[in-house]
């Protein structure tokens, strides 16, 4: 019965955080194309998000003869089926984990990686040359950018010595033995002072250099532009879900939100505190006590839980920025970003890490 609970409470989450997100992209869109917007449905369009996925659930799903059915089907239940369960490990308050599992980063990276299958099971079972064309560019450059995804969670893990997302997150607390830049020796520590100065990107001056690198990559993941490739209307005419309509094609666009939400979700776990409020106790000032609640307390878990989710819903929304600011790369300038760039990158992140673990 907890389990159901812990089930029906996270996938509530994301839904609101799926249909928040692509109201303000319709907004943002507006915003940066100097129009409106969604102004009809509720005051403000606030229902055109809501109106828009009923509209999807009750058209009616067409599908060409040729199509291979099981795969057919299968491809957008198994891509939101992969993404939801992702979720399982992300820790949106302490306390707020359904599994808590110590092994969470290896779990979550080997479960998002099965979403190349089910774009491959889309492109394949479509039958069609442009949705075929669409899969096999979302499968090189998914396999692609999980390298460089996977050696800044490395990186990460090396400093903090443990796999497990929960406790990533409470190492940044005000309990963690931190010091300021790894600077023991001067005994310079930010333990009980809370806030940014115990998040992972200012402890290590490396890690903010790898945060960049894992949310471009992450924009890759998610197939947000400039990375939508296997979407390219212009020359695909929409990729991968070309011949999916209904409910098939709003089980795609949810779970592209929702993987927009889970990797915005492990970026603030790793590198920018979590649940920990950015205001640092600073002398009779304890603002990380009023602004974070002290520890084994409901404030403290509703705070943690704010915090959690305004971190991740802003770099969710800084993705929407990117999408509508610059222009979709070419397949060679995407690949020659990822191997000639932040691969090298992520690599001397992993190294600097190491020395800096043992030195």
């Amino acid at each position: 019965m907890e389990i159901l609970l812990y089930i029906t409470g996270y996938l509530g989450v994301a839904l609101f955080a799926v249909l928040l997100t692509f109201y303000a992209e319709r907004k943002l869109a507006a915003f940066i194309q100097d129009r409106m917007g969604p102004m009809e449905a509720g005051k403000y369009g606030i229902f055109q998000a809501i109106a828009d996925v009923l509209k999807l659930f009750q058209k009616e799903e067409l599908k060409h003869d040729g199509v291979i059915a099981p795969w057919f089907q299968l491809a957008p239940v198994l891509l939101f089926g992969v993404v939801f369960g992702g979720l399982a490990v992300l820790p949106l308050a302490p306390g707020i984990l359904p599994i808590n599992n110590a092994v969470g980063v290896f779990y979550l990276l080997s479960i998002i990686s099965l979403d190349i299958l089910a774009i491959l099971l889309a492109g394949w079972g479509s039958n069609s040359k442009f949705s075929m064309f669409g899969a096999l560019r979302g499968a090189s450059q998914l396999v692609s950018y999980e390298i460089p995804i996977g050696l800044c969670v490395l990186a990460i893990v090396l400093q903090t010595g443990s796999l497990n997302l929960a406790e990533i997150a409470l190492i940044q607390g005000r309990g963690g033995e931190q010091y300021l830049f790894g600077l023991e020796s001067l005994g310079i520590s930010t333990s009980g002072i809370g806030g940014i100065l115990n998040w992972n990107v200012i402890q290590f001056p490396f890690a903010s250099i790898l945060f960049v690198v894992f949310y471009i990559a992450t924009l890759a993941e998610c197939n947000r532009a400039p990375f939508d490739l296997p979407e390219g209307e212009s020359e695909l005419v929409s990729g991968f879900h070309t011949e999916y309509s209904g409910f098939r094609f709003g089980l795609f666009f949810l779970a592209e939100y929702t993987m927009m939400f889970l990797l915005s979700g492990v970026a603030v776990i790793l590198f920018l505190g979590a649940g920990e409020t950015p205001f640092p106790n600073i002398g009779f000032l304890k603002l990380a006590d009023y602004t974070g609640g002290t520890s084994c307390t409901i404030w403290h878990t509703i705070a943690s839980f704010f915090w959690m989710m305004l971190k991740t819903l802003i770099l969710t929304n800084l993705q929407v920025v990117i999408r509508w600011t610059y222009p979709r790369l070419r397949a060679d300038q995407l690949v020659s970003l990822c191997w000639k760039y932040l691969i090298p990158i992520s690599l001397a992140g992993v190294l600097v890490s190491a020395l800096w673990k043992v030195l």
